[in-house]
């Protein structure tokens, strides 16, 4: 069904050959991807990557497609050998095109590769963490002002509290009474999430070129030495602070079990794992960042792992309005698994900060 308008986009972006032929990819759950092949004058096949961007969700097509313009353009100055994001442009130098009402497309290079959704191979978890090290270390020269934040206030764990706490007020559903629990944790930690926030609103720390979403299925490894190839997935790109990077990597890949696991007592946070991301992630950016921000990592995953929890309580207290749920009260699972996962970073905080002074 979708021939004859992945045969436009491809003229549009001036790809040569003839269309092949082409597969849906299922990974992702915003973005419509395929992968695309041409038929070569010599008859080689040419892979590409097709999307269609949700717009539903990124509400601004073009601020998004002009930062990876900007970002990818500055890695490939600093990786020429290396592989690298590129995105075609058309003959009027646009990275999209827009089709019909709503359709918003963009091509990308096709790279060969395997993904990990999560690993126990401490060597992926520490490729990850080599992975988006590098990506942060490529962009610490890059003036953060010169991108536009897409999704104003995304990671403000300030605002996303006071949210919270005013719709729990409200009440809207009636479930409030059944999270009085989760509310008072949340309201109990609220001074220690919100530090860094308040830092930063402060100027402590400079704005960054962070990617806002560091799990590993957002890197593409190598299929036989699983070493990193490069990172992915660049909508939500925008200024922002590293540690909440560094953190969010570490709730997704060093938890004992999945977010969204409705038994917390397999929760936890797995030392091992954490250890291996930041023996990736370290070393790329100790000389790029300040002291301080580098001693604020073990705070940040605590904080943005709390903001979260806040996010999918907050959504659960409304009516599951944001986040996709797949069964009733799945998003109370999601809130009691990171509530989980905090706790039990907050019990090592001091054991992450040894981890991090040993690297």
């Amino acid at each position: 069904m979708y021939t004859n308008k992945l045969k436009a986009v491809g003229e549009m972006f001036r790809l040569p050959g003839t269309l092949y032929s082409y597969t849906s990819i299922a990974n992702g759950n915003i973005n419509k991807t395929f992968k695309v092949d041409y038929m070569q004058a010599d008859g080689d096949i040419k892979s590409y990557m097709f999307q269609i961007i949700n717009t539903y969700v990124f509400k601004n097509p073009a601020q998004i497609m002009e930062n990876i313009d900007r970002v990818t353009r500055h890695i490939r100055k600093k990786n020429e050998d290396g592989v690298c994001l590129h995105f075609h442009h058309t003959k009027d130098g646009s990275n999209y095109i827009l089709m019909g009402d709503s359709e918003c497309w963009r091509v990308m290079n096709y790279v060969d590769s395997v993904t990990y959704n999560s690993s126990d191979d401490l060597n992926v978890v520490r490729y990850t963490g080599e992975a988006f090290g590098r990506f942060q270390t490529q962009l610490s020269d890059f003036d953060a002002a010169q991108l536009y934040e897409t999704i104003p206030d995304f990671h403000n764990t300030k605002k996303r509290l006071v949210q919270l706490f005013a719709d729990a007020e409200k009440d809207p559903v009636g479930r409030v009474d059944s999270v009085r629990g989760e509310l008072d944790y949340i309201k109990s930690v609220e001074d220690i999430a919100t530090r860094l926030t308040d830092m930063y609103a402060l100027g402590a720390f400079p704005p960054r070129v962070t990617h806002n979403d560091t799990k590993s299925n957002n890197v593409l490894f190598d299929r036989r030495t699983k070493k990193p190839l490069v990172v992915i997935d660049l909508d939500t790109v925008m200024p922002g602070m590293a540690m909440y990077d560094f953190g969010d990597a570490v709730r997704f890949a060093a938890n004992t079990a999945e977010e969204d696991e409705p038994d917390t007592d397999k929760v936890g946070l797995d030392l091992d794992k954490f250890k291996a991301f930041a023996e990736g992630y370290i070393p790329f950016v100790r000389d790029s960042l300040t002291p301080l921000e580098v001693d604020s990592m073990v705070l940040g995953a605590f904080s943005i792992t709390v903001e979260l929890a806040a996010r999918f309580l907050d959504d659960y207290i409304t009516g599951d309005k944001y986040f996709k749920t797949n069964y009733e009260n799945h998003n109370l699972v999601r809130t009691r698994c990171q509530l989980k996962l905090a706790q039990d970073m907050y019990e090592k905080r001091d054991k992450m900060k040894d981890i991090l002074k040993m690297i």
